[in-house]
Parts: structure tokens; C-alpha cells; sequence
């Protein structure tokens, strides 16, 4: 009799960074690869952002017990910390997790394009074997990479862990948010139970970004294979999505608990636990709306920022949402680009021209919202 595998770590080391430095990705498996549908869920891809490290530490003892009564199905990964190397970077004794210093690379951006990398593929009539067939030709692409240094190393070895998977939820934070989702709009309505059990305030769609995240890396390609073999059945077979926990600094032991406890309804809804007893599924508190009727709101001059709203206003277009004052000169209104939820802002209460300042998820696309959409 096979027993059923009990959170079996894996460890991944990496070439040396600029400084000499050998660090290694850890991952913990539960479930059998092979033997059903698989899960992915990793934190820390941008360092500095804490709440999902400490729900995905809070979900494992879960996964754990759910695999000692081998109540498992598939496989389920794990990365409570995706990215080792920007956990490192503590010049002045604060850590700057959202970018590589040495190269000012983005930790969530540039990943390979798996659909424009692929070679031409032979396809059947039947959408499983056609999964199968596109994974495997994936894998290939992504063993004959030759990654140099320890940034690209890295980028590799999350998509080689995650290519294959049907379920990819990438836990992120914001400067100061409420919870908020990023995900392909031919993933919508499909993703609506995540949003729901994650609180989301904000539900943003699209097809391209910008900058090729990792989430956008993984599901992405299925829709443009679709595209290229439009003769041939290629489903959505990968739901992947960016799931932004709340602010940055959120650890706390209550909220990460609630946290971890919705990502594991998550999987139990979606067939990967069984035997659970589920509630009826929240409300979702918000519409999905596009990325491109996001509004960014950026500060227009030097000064402090005095908010005149709160996370979670709904606000009128042109509304008052803050004011940049300059301690030895004027005071500049900023009124809002578009009407909606405002559930982001940042921390940091001073602004310069173009310092983000927050966002706003709003309903109809802003003329100005195009190229690339996400915060760099």
C-alpha cells in the first residue's frame, strides 16, 4: 500500500548572486505528483510583502493533518518565501524586496513567454491530450533554458515548478490595501470563488499587462495557443491569478489565520481536500472590472499628501482625495480620475510628480491606461 506523502520538502539551490551568495527555494509538496489535478501557491515574490508568507506558514499544518488522513487529491505545492533573494537585500537596515538592486529588475516581471517559445505542436481533436501535449512541449522549453545568474535562475525555477499546474494562486500585498485580485479576463467568472474567499474589495481584468508577470506567464499562454490552433480544442487549463492580501506590514496572527483558512476552503472547493464541510460561499463585495478602468492616482508636485478619503471610499468622479501641500508654498488639489472603489494608497505620506499616491477600481476604461498597466 503507497502511503499518502506528508508535506515532503524540496530545495532548489541557486547559482551564487553578485556577492557570492548561494541561496535556495524551498517548497513543500503534499498529495502525489501525477496522480490528479495540481495546486500551486507561493508568497514573497516581491519580499517586502508579509501577509501571504504568514498565511501560507498557517496553511501548511492544515495541508498537513489533510494528508496524514489522506484527504489529498492531486498534488498541492507550497512556497511560504518564492523569493530568497530579495529577502537579502538590507542595505540600511530596511529590506527592499520589490526589486533586484543590482539589475533594478522587477522580481514579478519579465518571465519567459511560454506560447511565443514553443515550437510548432501536433495537436488531436481531444482538449486533455491537447493539455498534455502542450505542457510537455512547455517543459521542454523551459529545460533547454540556461539561466546565468541567480535573478534568471530563479524566474526559472518558479515556472519550472508551476508551468504544469491547474491552479496558481501568487499571494502579494500592497503598499496600504484592502484585499484585491489580478487575473486574465478569460479566467472571469471562473476565479470568482477566490475573489469571494480572499474579501476581494477589487476584481481587475486583463489580458495583457505588461512587463509579463508570473501569474500572466503561466495562464496566458493558454488563451494565445488558442489563438495560433484555433482548429483545435486548448482550454484555459491553467488559473492563475495575483492575490493581494491587504498592505504590506499586515502581521497580524488573526488576520493571516482567516487568511490561511480561506486559501484552504479554496482548495477543498476546488477538489483538492476532500471530506470537508463548507459554508456557502461569500458574497463577492465588489464587480469585476477591467485593469484599464483602473484609475492610478499620482501625485502632481512636491509636498505632503493629506488624504480626505479612506480605504474603501466609494468615490464620485472629480471628487477631493487629497491635497499635496508644500510646507513653504501652495496646496494642490488631487480629484479623482474616475468614480469607483479607492482601495489602495500608499503609506508614505510625501509625494514628488508621479509618486504613486493610490488607486482607484473603477467601471469605465480611461483613455490614458494603456501599454503597461501595472505598477512597476
Amino acid at each position: 500500500m503507497t502511503l499518502p506523502a506528508i508535506g515532503e520538502r524540496l530545495e532548489f539551490p541557486l547559482p551564487a548572486d553578485a556577492q557570492g551568495r548561494v541561496h535556495k527555494i524551498t517548497a513543500f509538496r503534499y498529495g502525489r505528483p501525477g496522480s490528479g489535478a495540481k495546486a500551486y501557491l507561493q508568497a514573497g515574490l516581491h519580499a517586502d510583502e508579509f501577509p501571504g508568507m504568514f498565511a501560507l506558514h498557517l496553511l501548511r499544518p492544515m495541508l498537513e493533518l489533510a494528508a496524514r488522513e489522506d484527504r489529498i487529491v492531486g498534488e498541492i505545492l507550497i512556497l511560504p518565501q518564492a523569493n530568497p533573494l530579495g529577502l537579502t537585500q538590507r542595505p540600511d537596515g530596511f529590506l527592499y524586496g520589490r526589486k533586484e538592486t543590482a539589475s533594478g529588475e522587477n522580481f514579478n516581471r519579465n518571465y519567459p513567454d511560454l506560447a511565443a517559445l514553443l515550437p510548432p505542436l501536433q495537436l488531436s481533436p481531444d482538449a486533455a491530450q491537447n493539455v498534455a501535449s502542450c505542457r510537455a512541449a512547455m517543459c521542454g522549453v523551459l529545460d533547454d533554458m540556461q539561466p546565468t545568474t541567480a535573478l534568471e535562475a530563479m524566474r526559472h525555477r518558479l515556472m519550472l515548478l508551476a508551468h504544469d499546474a491547474d491552479l496558481v494562486l501568487d499571494l502579494h500585498a500592497d503598499n496600504q490595501a484592502l484585499p484585491h485580485i489580478y487575473t486574465g479576463t478569460p479566467l472571469w467568472p471562473d476565479a470568482l470563488d477566490i475573489a469571494a474567499e480572499i474579501g476581494a474589495r477589487a476584481v481587475l481584468l486583463a489580458e495583457i499587462s505588461g512587463g509579463n508577470p508570473f501569474d500572466e506567464a503561466l495562464s496566458g499562454p493558454w488563451w494565445e495557443l488558442a489563438r495560433l490552433y484555433p482548429d483545435h480544442p486548448i482550454p484555459n487549463a491553467c488559473l492563475a491569478a495575483t492575490l493581494e492580501m491587504g498592505s504590506n506590514d499586515d502581521v497580524d496572527e488573526g488576520l493571516a489565520r482567516d487568511q490561511a483558512q480561506a486559501l484552504f476552503r479554496i482548495l477543498a472547493r476546488r477538489g483538492y481536500i476532500t471530506g470537508e464541510t463548507l459554508p456557502d460561499l461569500p458574497s463577492l463585495a465588489c464587480e469585476a472590472t477591467g485593469l484599464t478602468a483602473m484609475a492610478q492616482i499620482k501625485s502632481p508636485s512636491e509636498g505632503l499628501i493629506v488624504y480626505h478619503t479612506e480605504l474603501g471610499d466609494e468615490v464620485a468622479e472629480g471628487q477631493l482625495i487629497a491635497t499635496l501641500l508644500d510646507p513653504l508654498g501652495d496646496e494642490i488639489p488631487v480629484h479623482a480620475e474616475t468614480a469607483g472603489c479607492l482601495f489602495a494608497r500608499h503609506s508614505q505620506p510625501y509625494g514628488w510628480p508621479g509618486k504613486f499616491m493610490g488607486k482607484i477600481a473603477g467601471r469605465d476604461d480611461i483613455a490614458s491606461r494603456k501599454g503597461l498597466l501595472l505598477t512597476d
